[in-house]
């Protein structure tokens, strides 16, 4: 008779992700482009993926902002740089350019193209209801992507069975 401690260890194999529900919290171009990123790579491998956008991440899908998001330059720990120059007039000007050049390099569409073009391959959009009702925001405040304003509950009803990726 074998014992627990003499049979062969047995690992599982990992189950593969079917579902993503990213959200997304940040309303700098830093902030905004990794949920736009990981939501298109999961639509690219078959993940069904969803995006929900709250407090300053909603400026990625409002259509008075979404062109025209900038890095933070000021307490931007990645920047190794002082606060006090990412302060400076038009630093944050200057940042973002560069960093748009890069992303240009590599073929990383702006940030407009983007929410079409994961929209477009199955990505669904919302934004979150409590942020919405703290910055007096409606639907005609965003661009026709987002499918629907949602509160949390219902997000994570949207995200049962999925992986919550919070960037």
């Amino acid at each position: 008779m074998t014992t627990m401690l003499e049979q062969p260890h047995r690992t599982a194999e990992p189950k593969a992700i079917e579902k993503v529900a990213i959200v997304v919290s940040k309303g700098s171009l830093e902030g905004i482009y990794p949920g736009l990123i990981m939501a298109n790579g999961a639509r690219m491998d078959g993940i069904e993926a969803d995006l929900f956008f709250t407090f300053f991440g909603l400026d990625a899908i409002r259509k008075d902002r979404y062109a025209k998001i900038k890095v933070a330059t000021v307490g931007n720990p990645g920047l190794h740089m002082p606060t006090l120059l990412g302060a400076l007039p038009g630093f944050s000007a200057l940042a973002t350019k560069m960093m748009q050049r890069q992303m240009e390099k590599i073929d990383m569409p702006p940030i407009p193209e983007f929410i079409e073009l994961v929209h477009d391959s199955g990505v669904h959009l919302y934004a979150c209801k409590a942020s919405v009702d703290m910055f007096g925001l409606t639907m005609e405040h965003f661009v026709p992507q987002v499918e629907d304003i949602i509160s949390v509950g219902e997000f994570y009803e949207k995200a049962a069975g999925g992986q919550i990726i919070f960037t």
